[in-house]
C-alpha cells in the first residue's frame, strides 16, 4: 500500500504547513508563513518572536520526521481499507500524543482535544460552554488586542481565518454568543492596575447571573503582553460565589506556566486552553483544550455541537465524548506538528525549576538595562504575575516561587529621534523589515523576529503598538547548557535591540 502512505503523507515540510487555517499558508515568495517563519529551521535568525511564533528547530524537525517515516511504514503495511487504515493510525497516534501530553502538564487528571490554534480552542470551548448550559450563555474577558485578532469571533461562534466569504458570518445561522470585554490598559497603553480590571470584571460576571445566565469567564494566563487577567484571586472568589453557574477558561496559549501552575488550575475546575507554538517554539498551529476531569465528565454526556464541523474531528477528541457529529478525517500535518512541539517540551521539562528561573531573571536584567539606556526603546510595563490566591505547593514548589512568576514576555514602543513615538503602522512595518533582514543602509543583514505588533491605545494623538522580544523554553535549553550558552543568549537579544535601534535611527523611517 505504497500509493496510500504517498496519498495521505506528502513531505515532512507540506504537512507541516497543512491542516490548519488560512494563516499557516506559505508565501510562493519568501517561503514563510504569515509569521515569517519557514517549515524548517532558520539557524541564521535571531528568533525572540516566540509570543506570535517560531520556525521549527532541528529537534523538532527530526521528531516530526521520525514519526513521518514510521507513518509511512505503518500505511505502507496496512491490511485494512486505505481510509480506514489511515484513520487508524492517525487516531493511535494521537492518543499516544494525548497520554504523553497529560504525563507532562495534566497529571492524568483532563481529557485533552486537539485542535490547530488557540483561536479554535476558544471557539470549542465556548461551544461546550453553551451546549451544556441551562441557561443563555455570556462570555465575559479581556480585550482582544491582549489575546488573538480571531478569538471574539471565535467566542461568538462565527468563521474565522479559514473560511474566506463566510468569515465573520455565524456557524450556526441565526445564532451568536455574547462576548464583554474588559480593557486592561489604558488609553495610553498603561497597565489598569489590577483591582480595577478585577472588579469591572467581577461586575459584568455578577451582572450576568442577575440575569439568570450561565457564564463562561475567560482567565488570560498569560496575555499578549505578559499580563495575567483577571487574578486569580478574583476568580476564585467568582468561583465560590456562582458555583456551577460560572465556567472558566485559563488562556494559557502562550503556556509561559509551570506545570503545578497549570495542574492547579485544573483541580480548581478549570479548562485550560494550550499550544505547543508559542512558548515551548513547536511549529505554528498546535493547540490543545485540557477538560478537567469532573466537568469532562458532566459534558461527555452530551453529543459534541454540529456547529464544530469546520473545525475540529472525531480523532481529536478522548474516548468516550459524543463526537458522531464530526467527521472522521485524519490531520497528520497537527500530528506532525505536535510531535515536534512535545519533542521541545520534554527537553525543557528535564530543567530544574531553579535554574531556569536564574536564566530567566539573568536575560530579563540584561533586556530591562538595554530599554531603559535607549530613549529609542521605551518598555511597556507589565505587572508581576502574582498567583498567590492558587493552591500549590509550599517552599520551592509554592506559586511565588516557580519559574513562571518571571517575565519572559518583553513589549516596547518604537521612538523616532526627536522623540515622537512611531504610530502602529510604522511599528509594524519595521517588525516586517527586521524580520525580511532588511538593514538601515537597505541592504539585507541579520534577520531579526520580534512578537507581532500589539496595539495598546494611543500616543502623540495617534495609534501605537508594541513589539515584543520574548524568551522561549527552546532557548532557555540551549542556555542551560552553560556560562557561555546563557552568555551568549543575552548578547542575542541586546543584538536583536541594537537592529531596532539602527533601525530607528537611519534616515527613513516608515
Amino acid at each position: 500500500m505504497t500509493e496510500v502512505a504517498e496519498e495521505y503523507l506528502p513531505s515532512v515540510e507540506a504537512l507541516l504547513v497543512s491542516g490548519g487555517d488560512a494563516r499557516i499558508a506559505l508565501d510562493p515568495a519568501s517561503g514563510c508563513n504569515i509569521y515569517g517563519c519557514p517549515p524548517r529551521p532558520a539557524p541564521r535568525l535571531l528568533a525572540f518572536g516566540s509570543s506570535t511564533a517560531s520556525p521549527v528547530s532541528p529537534a523538532g524537525l527530526a521528531a516530526a520526521t521520525q514519526l513521518h517515516a514510521r507513518l509511512q511504514r505503518s500505511l505502507a503495511a496496512g491490511a485494512t481499507v486505505a481510509a480506514a487504515c489511515a484513520r487508524q493510525i492517525h487516531a493511535e497516534e494521537l492518543a499516544r500524543q494525548r497520554g504523553e501530553l497529560q504525563s507532562l502538564y495534566a497529571d492524568a487528571a483532563a481529557d485533552i482535544i486537539f485542535a490547530s490554534s488557540g483561536s479554535e480552542l476558544h471557539l470549542i470551548a465556548a461551544q461546550l460552554a453553551a451546549a451544556n448550559a441551562a441557561q443563555a450563555l455570556r462570555i465575559v474577558g479581556i480585550a482582544a488586542a491582549e489575546t488573538g485578532s480571531q478569538v471574539p469571533a471565535a467566542l461568538r461562534g462565527l468563521h474565522f481565518a479559514r473560511h474566506g466569504a463566510e468569515d465573520g458570518r455565524p456557524i450556526i445561522a441565526g445564532r451568536t454568543l455574547e462576548f464583554v470585554d474588559v480593557a486592561v490598559r489604558d488609553a495610553g497603553g498603561r497597565p489598569r492596575p489590577p483591582a480595577e480590571v478585577d472588579a469591572d470584571i467581577g461586575a459584568q460576571v455578577l451582572a450576568a447571573a442577575a440575569e439568570d445566565r450561565q457564564v463562561l469567564l475567560i482567565v488570560a494566563d498569560v496575555a499578549k503582553t505578559g499580563l495575567l487577567a483577571p487574578t486569580p484571586a478574583c476568580v476564585m472568589a467568582l468561583q465560590r460565589q456562582l458555583g456551577a453557574r460560572l465556567t472558566i477558561l485559563v488562556d494559557a496559549c502562550q503556556l509561559r506556566l509551570a506545570p503545578a501552575t497549570l495542574q492547579a488550575w485544573l483541580a480548581q475546575g478549570c479548562l485550560v486552553a494550550l499550544t505547543g507554538s508559542k512558548f515551548i517554539g513547536g511549529p505554528s498551529f498546535s493547540g490543545a483544550l485540557l477538560v478537567p476531569s469532573r466537568l469532562a465528565a458532566r459534558w461527555r454526556n452530551t453529543a459534541v455541537p454540529a456547529s464544530l464541523r469546520a473545525y475540529s474531528a472525531q480523532a481529536a477528541w478522548p474516548a468516550g465524548w459524543r463526537v458522531d457529529a464530526l467527521p472522521d478525517t485524519p490531520n497528520f500535518g497537527l500530528l506532525l506538528r505536535w510531535e515536534a512541539a512535545l519533542a521541545e517540551m520534554r527537553a525543557f521539562h528535564a530543567l530544574p525549576d531553579a535554574g531556569v528561573r536564574r536564566i530567566l531573571e539573568h536575560c530579563a536584567a540584561a533586556v530591562r538595562d538595554r530599554l531603559a539606556r535607549d530613549p529609542l526603546l521605551e518598555a511597556l510595563p507589565v505587572p508581576p504575575l502574582e498567583r498567590h490566591a492558587l493552591p500549590g505547593g509550599e517552599g520551592e514548589g509554592a506559586p511565588a516561587a516557580r519559574w513562571d512568576t518571571c517575565q519572559t514576555i518583553f513589549p516596547f514602543l518604537l521612538r523616532r529621534p526627536d522623540g515622537r513615538y512611531l504610530d502602529a503602522a510604522a511599528t509594524a512595518a519595521i517588525q516586517r523589515d527586521l524580520l525580511r533582514g532588511a538593514s538601515e543602509n537597505g541592504n539585507v543583514g541579520l534577520r531579526c523576529q520580534f512578537g507581532q505588533p500589539v496595539a495598546c491605545g494611543q500616543r502623540d494623538g495617534q495609534a501605537i503598538a508594541a513589539l515584543r522580544l520574548c524568551f522561549s523554553a527552546r532557548q532557555i535549553v540551549a542556555a542551560a547548557q552553560g556560562p557561555a550558552a546563557l552568555a551568549a543568549l543575552s548578547a542575542q537579544a541586546l543584538l536583536a535591540l541594537d537592529r531596532v535601534a539602527a533601525r530607528l535611527r537611519a534616515a527613513a523611517l516608515p
